[in-house]
């Protein structure tokens, strides 16, 4: 039977192959005893070694230690000093050991393998129990003259580049036990002292045959108490003994080293066990946002939505800065800019949110555009202004260069804009043409086909994404200054104003799916059968009883032909659409249908709009330039946010199509049997699957791929999401805790009121309804809605509510721009809401202001 030497002497034989300086040494194999622990632990009889090992180790012992020197005699475990488990202090050790008393103290380190403190420490980590037995470590000793510890990497801060010295006068392990106090220094990778700590060192650790362990602490004198332990000669050999050490093994390591006279030892190596906890704080900085992002992924993403939106991320913002003529180099410098503008941390979709502020430094006037990005992508934290001179792009070709480089943006901007309703035309009519009917029907095509036809959209849509990556920068542009003209000339601080101003544009097709739905209310209502159906029934009963009122069935097919594929999480290719499943359809039908009708269905917009344009000309009457201007960057921004709207709903055709293509791609490798299920392609990137079909595939074993996957993404749903906006440094995924500030602002605030965004006038009081499940959400009785974000496929509960409250979000959300034109009375983005309020709790909100007050809590009215 082959018995392991353990982990300390494992580390020695590896220090030696290196090359690196290593007292002599030899090991004592567990099989070396007659008897011994049985493996509950306990003794019948002292523990001792066998004759022939006792022989064997009187003729180590002459080789190691010819002079008749003392030894050390400590535990080589076999997990002892892994990477997971250091062991530190939990076997017996014994120093400066003569040599009749050698096999005693094997026999005493033997039996400390089986100690209570080990039994505790295996059963604590979740080791193996009983433990197997130890082997034993002989080394001769070093009568030091100082030694310590050092680590390849700072194992408190978690710099990869920095190692840490700390040495003491006589043995390290005085060190170690917390008996003596050491100076430490930092080196950095080129082997320079950075940083050096110089202590007072009153004890030291050195030879005394009457202690248990050999040594015992003695005074320093004190002309040496304050002197540096090293010199920087010795502090940087150690630093650099250190480090050699770490790139044998691989990996920082953490060591025990002493000086004789003037040479150094390595005594002992192990892995710094801490490091794969901590982020390395000279890593990289990257800042994670999900504020306005999370209204298009929220929850858990798979892999394979994922994959995808970063390829259109990555292709659309390339193109975004071609089109406005940003030198070609520059575009090209940026290539890890564009392809990282998006990350996914525990399965959740994050911004990465400095790559985004790289984009737009690109374009002239970062200073001005930075805050109208801020607001529409509801980013609650401003860059800090450290950050922000980083993120301005250097210099490409001297002066002149740069003037010519952003006169050919400035251009660029001006032509873009002036083309920009041709250029939204033209790209209505390619994507109708695209998204026409198909022959064959995906349904009957082979895989090769289908993904051809992908590549074909991809290059048809995907890539020529001109027109609304422009009409998305003139919104963001037109709305930041409208909102700016509305505080600084017309006086207007809370934002109201600007919200009144973009109020009843027409011709938005965001609205019309509430409209729709209260229109088939209206219809059921005189079907007293089927109106209950719709709140309690099963699709099938439903659609089936649908015949029974023509009218309302021609009004469900309509709707399901042009909003079919606007759904709960409409981005998320794995989600299933109204065409899948129509109950949150049937559900927000039935509820409304089975309420009296309300003012939501009445609502004018047009006197407020009205009242808001009226005041504007009242305050600029007296300023003609002014009220020009005002006047054409209010009709800028809404058309801007009019076409916005619609063009993003044109992007939830294009990703339905893309659905289908997928979940036809799922069947055909589930037929070939490459897959599971079908819906397991989800747990795949897209690359993965384009390159098992077209033979580039590094991995064929798309099963495999997809269980990994699976597992890990269900790990993710079943525990807690990282926070809104965090900071990581380094490796993403290692040592970064993703946490942000330990309560947002608004959750720690006590009393009765909160502030957000008003982005809907009206003053609206009743008791609040906490949705987190729109499909079943039962908003009757006036009840306001409170939701920690919202999506397109909410949009279906809106005209149920007497108004609406929202946590995440931002002026350009799709929930605040349908909230305006249904005249629901509406604040986002308000920190801390959910955990605030509780179900039928009564608010009172102000649209125009973004105040809401709790007026009374749950079971408190009477």
């Amino acid at each position: 039977m082959m018995f392991p030497i353990g982990g300390k002497a494992r580390a020695l034989t590896a220090l030696e192959h290196a090359g690196l300086p290593v007292p002599p040494w030899f090991v004592v194999l567990p099989d070396a005893f007659t008897t011994g622990a049985d493996p509950a632990g306990r003794t019948d009889e002292p523990i001792r070694l066998a004759d022939a090992a006792r022989e064997e180790v009187a003729r180590a012992l002459a080789e190691i230690c010819p002079d008749g020197g003392t030894v050390a005699v400590r535990s080589s475990a076999a997990d002892e000093d892994s990477a997971t488990h250091s062991f530190a202090g939990e076997l017996e050790t014994f120093l400066f050991v003569e040599t009749d008393q050698v096999t005693d103290r094997i026999a005493d380190v033997r039996a400390s393998g089986f100690s209570a403190r080990v039994l505790a420490y295996r059963r604590e980590r979740g080791l193996v129990l009983p433990p197997p037995p130890p082997a034993v470590l002989v080394q001769r000793m070093v009568d030091a003259r100082v030694s310590g510890v050092a680590f390849g990497a700072n194992p408190v801060s978690g710099a990869r580049h920095t190692a840490v010295v700390s040495a003491v006068y006589g043995l390290g392990s005085g060190l170690v036990s917390g008996d003596c106090d050491a100076d430490t220094y930092h080196v950095d990778r080129a082997n320079r002292i950075v940083h050096r700590s110089i202590v007072a060192k009153r004890r030291a650790l050195r030879p005394l045959p009457r202690a248990a362990e050999g040594a015992g602490a003695e005074p320093v004198e004190e002309t040496r108490v304050f002197a540096p332990v090293l010199s920087d000669d010795e502090v940087q050999c150690v630093a650099a003994l250190t480090r050699r050490a770490g790139a044998y093994f691989g990996r920082p390591q953490d060591v025990e080293w002493a000086f004789d006279n003037a040479r150094v030892y390595l005594l002992q190596s192990r892995p710094i066990t801490t490091l794969a906890e901590i982020a390395d704080p000279e890593g990289f900085l990257n800042i994670w946002d999900n504020s306005n992002i999370i209204e298009s992924y929220s929850g858990v993403t798979t892999p394979l939505t994922f994959s995808f939106a970063r390829e259109v991320y990555e292709a659309v913002y390339r193109q975004f800065c071609r089109l406005l003529r940003v030198p070609s180099r520059r575009v090209a410098d940026n290539d890890r800019t564009f392809a990282n503008m998006l990350g996914l941390v525990r399965g959740r979709v994050y911004y990465n949110l400095l790559n985004w502020y790289r984009v737009l430094a690109m374009l002239p006037g970062f200073a001005l555009n930075r805050s109208f990005m801020e607001q529409m992508m509801g980013v609650r934290e401003r860059l800090p202004s450290s950050i922000e001179a980083e993120l301005v792009p250097s210099a490409v070709g001297g002066r002149v260069q740069d003037a010519l480089n952003l006169a050919s943006t400035i251009v660029g901007l001006i032509a873009s804009y002036v083309s920009l309703p041709r250029s939204i035309g033209r790209f209505h009519v390619r994507l109708d043409a695209a998204l026409g009917p198909i022959s064959p029907p995906l349904s009957e095509r082979r895989a090769d086909e289908l993904i051809a036809y992908y590549y074909e959209l991809r290059r048809r849509l995907l890539t020529r994404w001109d027109a609304p990556l422009v009409n998305d920068f003139f919104a963001m542009v037109f709305c930041g200054t409208l909102r700016r003209l509305c505080e600084r000339w017309c006086g207007d601080r809370e934002g109201g104003l600007q919200n009144e101003l973009l109020i009843g544009e027409r011709g938005m097709i965001s609205a019309e799916p509430a409209r729709r739905v209260l229109e088939m209310a209206h219809a059921a209502r005189a079907h007293p059968r089927l109106r209950q159906l719709l709140r309690v029934g099963s699709v099938d009963t439903i659609v089936a009883a649908l015949a029974e009122a023509p009218d309302l069935e021609a009004l469900y097919k309509a709707y399901l032909a042009t909003f079919g594929e606007r759904c709960l999480d409409e981005l998320k290719l794995e989600s299933a659409t109204l065409h899948d499943d129509p109950l949150p359809l049937f559900r927000a039908i039935g509820h409304l249908a089975a309420s009296e009708p309300s003012a939501s269905e009445e609502r004018d917009q047009t006197d407020t709009r009205r009242k808001a344009e009226h005041r504007v000309r009242k305050v600029l009457a007296g300023n003609f330039w002014r009220r020009a201007v005002f006047s054409w960057v209010l009709r800028n921004a809404r058309a801007r946010v009019r076409d916005r709207e619609n063009l993003r709903f044109e992007r939830t055709r294009v990703f339905g199509r893309v659905r289908r293509i997928v979940l036809e791609l799922g069947r055909r490798l589930h037929e070939e049997d490459a897959l599971a299920q079908p819906r397991d392609i989800f747990y795949l990137e897209l690359d993965e699957v384009l390159g098992f079909v077209e033979g580039r595939a590094t991995t064929t074993n798309l099963k495999g791929l997809a269980a990994v996957r699976l597992a890990e993404f269900e790990a993710y749903r079943g525990s807690a999401p990282p926070a809104e906006r965090f900071e990581t440094r380094g490796i993403v995924y290692r040592g970064n805790a993703f946490s942000g500030e330990a309560a947002s602002a608004g959750s720690r605030v006590s009393g009765d009121e909160r502030h957000g965004l008003g982005c809907s006038p009206g003053l609206v009081r009743g008791p609040v309804r906490i949705v987190r499940d729109p499909v079943h959400a039962d908003l009757s009785g006036r009840a306001i809605l409170v939701a920690e974000r919202t999506d397109p496929g909410w949009i279906l509960i809106f005209p149920m509510a007497a108004g609406l409250l929202v946590e995440r979000g931002s002026l350009l959300s799709h929930s605040a721009i349908v909230a305006r034109e249904l005249g629901l009375p509406a604040i986002i983005s308000i920190p801390g809401l959910t955990a605030w309020l509780q179900e039928g709790d009564e608010v009172e909100l102000d649209g125009a202001t973004g105040v809401v007050r709790r007026t009374s809590r749950a079971g408190t009215r009477t």
